[in-house]
């Protein structure tokens, strides 16, 4: 196989690979807007080929809103509902779920076709593998989530389940999209600044955390005990953060130090990202590598404000 060949069945490799890079963020929009508007407890059951398809005639939509009455959420958060809202938070989790098969087979079509092909070059074959573990994990994830919200005295999903569900999408978003770069030239150049790398990896860590208290946030409901800013209900450091238990207890269960927490990671995050742009600039590098970084400063201020 020549090189030329071989860049150009790379080429066609990652601008796939690419594609499957923006599925997974309209699933990860998808899943915000599902919990968002607390339509993931809507279907009940796990049903990956006859589940397709939405209920197709009324008694079929009666016996899933059955299913759905059955649930604490509904008895106790949702009792109000009619048929209509029931099939409006029906279609959101329906969707996401659809999307994320959708996703599968535009996954397994173009893995088909390129090893046909014969398109995949050795290099290739590991990556793939974990690409593999990482999709079938996330479907895992992501029923263990909804498992949660199903038992007894539960109106909604698990946080921390929630939380795993967010960060492995996150995972398999990053490890996709890193998979595609590395088989397009144009990304191939790299910076050698030793010192930049581990700014970097201090801002990887600490937006991890981020990420992780903004699932604690989002699935606790937790920003609803301290509408107040820049303090937390009169206070930088409430009284009740350690009010529940142990100290690891409060670190993942407790809404008021979940709060403080996510607070004091965005001010932190914040800083690090100021002195790695700053740092990146001094190296003086590729205008690729210049524009990325004044990308990923953009959004990160955009975010924060």
């Amino acid at each position: 196989m020549t090189e030329n060949v071989l860049q150009k069945n790379r080429k066609q490799v990652a601008y796939w690979l690419l594609i499957g890079v923006f599925m997974i963020v309209i699933q990860v929009i998808l899943g915000g807007i599902t919990r968002l508007t607390e339509s993931g407890l809507s279907i009940t059951e796990w049903k990956p080929i006859t589940g397709t398809l939405p209920p197709m005639n009324d008694a079929a939509w009666m016996a899933e809103f059955d299913k759905y009455r059955n649930t604490d959420q509904f008895k106790y958060v949702h009792q109000h509902f009619s048929l209509s809202d029931f099939k409006f938070i029906f279609f959101w989790e329906w969707f996401h779920r659809v999307w994320a098969r959708l996703l599968g087979v535009v996954f397994l079509i173009g893995f088909v076709y390129f090893i046909a092909r014969k398109k995949f070059d050795k290099s290739m074959i590991k990556p793939m593998i974990i690409l593999f573990i990482l999709g079938g994990l996330q479907g895992l994830v992501g029923w263990i989530m909804v498992k949660s919200g199903l038992v007894p005295e539960k109106y909604y999903v698990g946080h921390v389940e929630l939380t795993t569900h967010l960060i492995a999408a996150i995972v398999l978003l990053v490890y996709t999209a890193w998979f595609a770069f590395t088989l397009l030239p144009s990304m191939q150049k790299k910076v050698y600044a030793p010192n930049l790398g581990k700014k970097l990896g201090i801002v990887s860590v600490l937006l991890c955390l981020q990420l992780i208290y903004g699932g604690f946030m989002a699935g606790l409901k937790a920003a609803a005990t301290a509408p107040t800013w820049p303090s937390i209900n009169g206070e930088y450091f409430p009284k009740y953060m350690l009010a529940e238990g142990s100290f690891f207890n409060n670190l993942v269960n407790n809404p008021i130090m979940v709060h403080f927490m996510h607070r004091g990671l965005a001010y932190l995050l914040l800083l690090f990202v100021i002195v790695y742009f700053f740092s990146a600039i001094k190296t003086g590098s590729s205008k690729l590598f210049s524009n990325l970084n004044k990308t990923f400063l953009l959004l990160f201020l955009l975010q924060a404000a």
